[in-house]
């Protein structure tokens, strides 16, 4: 008897607050697998908040054990000096093609106004009584750009990295269910009924292998600080206009995307214990980052809706596609697709939608890095 009450001992250390993280860890896996929404991600994510918040895991360092935990481990290793999000940049910018950006560069002004509630919010966190830091850190969410939002977070060293890493990563994941009634907030049928002009130019292979570089070029003279994430993101790109590297280009996009996504979902979830995540200030954080991720949309919609003022009647911005100046690329670009074929199914706007897109992934990386560059460390 006394050795099944030794067996089931460890019972008696549970606390509410790790079963409320196993709640929110079954949510997450249940959005990836049953919602489909980002389940590489959240998947792992989910799985690892559970992992961590069992009374005294062997996961994670213990309070007062000489044994490291092995996610602390890959945090400290690929996390906390960045080497994951870089590693990760390089994939992502191997699988965009900025082709509907180069043939239409105007869409690049799109991703910039886009980026309005990353610097609305971050003012909102201060007023509410956060540091400069940590008001940054939570402003960046709105961008929708998780290793973006992991990297200025761990830049800072916030104490509410678990949470804004949570926030960036559902609410990228949630982009169908929240843009679209933002989107009709603030728009009326006509003007979603807009029929864009699509005549792309056409772009050499020098134009596409100069942009990754020439970006890299006036990023770094702009915003010294986003060079690392500009960078990696730009040489992700250049391996894969450049054509000699079609091998590096496959694995960047594949084997190494998907190697560093596992590992980046499950070490992520070492920042989700419960004593540092079940508080009010995790739900703030998590209402601020939807305010920033709102803001964001509707900033990028009001200014196509203002450069409809100085256009041709016969000529204007469908200004649905604003709202794709956020980084989650592509869902951004097929949930505003979707949304103008809704309203008329011979109005196709897949390419003006993937333009701004693009644009808003260069956009987000950039803001970032101005932050990086604007607010000091502690």
């Amino acid at each position: 008897m006394q050795q099944l009450i030794s067996l089931f001992g460890n019972v008696g250390n549970m606390t509410w607050q790790m079963a409320v993280m196993w709640v929110i860890g079954g949510i997450l896996i249940w959005l990836g697998i049953s919602k489909k929404m980002e389940p590489t991600l959240l998947v792992p994510m989910g799985f690892g908040a559970i992992l961590v918040n069992l009374p005294l895991s062997g996961a994670v360092t213990q309070a007062g054990s000489s044994v490291t935990g092995p996610l602390d481990v890959l945090f400290n290793a690929g996390i906390a000096n960045e080497i994951f999000l870089l590693l990760l940049f390089i994939g992502i910018g191997a699988m965009i093609d900025f082709t509907p950006l180069l043939s239409c560069p105007q869409m690049m002004l799109f991703g910039a106004a886009a980026q309005f509630g990353i610097f609305f919010t971050l003012s909102l966190a201060t007023l509410l009584g956060f540091n400069l830091q940590d008001a940054a850190s939570v402003g960046i969410i709105g961008a929708a750009d998780g290793p973006t939002s992991i990297f200025v977070a761990n830049y800072y060293g916030s104490r509410y990295l678990g949470a804004i890493i949570v926030a960036a990563y559902s609410y990228m994941a949630l982009v169908p269910i929240i843009q679209p009634p933002v989107i009709r907030m603030v728009t009326t049928k006509k003007e979603r009924m807009i029929h864009m002009r699509y005549n792309p130019r056409s772009v050499s292979k020098t134009a596409k292998i100069m942009f990754p570089i020439f970006i890299t070029i006036v990023a770094g003279l702009v915003a010294p600080n986003s060079v690392a994430l500009v960078g990696f993101l730009m040489f992700g790109n250049l391996i894969r206009e450049c054509g000699v590297l079609k091998s590096l280009s496959d694995t960047a996009q594949s084997t190494l995307s998907n190697l560093i996504t596992l590992l980046l979902g499950l070490t992520v979830a070492s920042q989700m214990r419960a004593e540092d995540f079940v508080n009010i200030s995790t739900i703030l954080i998590l209402a601020l980052g939807m305010v920033a991720f709102v803001f964001d949309t509707i900033g990028g919609v009001l200014f196509a809706k203002i450069m409809n003022l100085f256009r041709p009647k016969d000529d204007r911005i469908n200004p649905m596609i604003g709202a794709c100046g956020i980084s989650a690329f592509p869902m951004s670009a097929r949930v505003i697709t979707q949304m103008g074929m809704k309203e008329d199914p011979t109005n196709v706007l897949i390419m003006q939608a993937t333009g701004v897109n693009v644009s808003g992934q260069i956009a987000s990386v950039i803001a970032g890095g101005l932050i990086l560059s604007l607010i000091p460390m502690l």
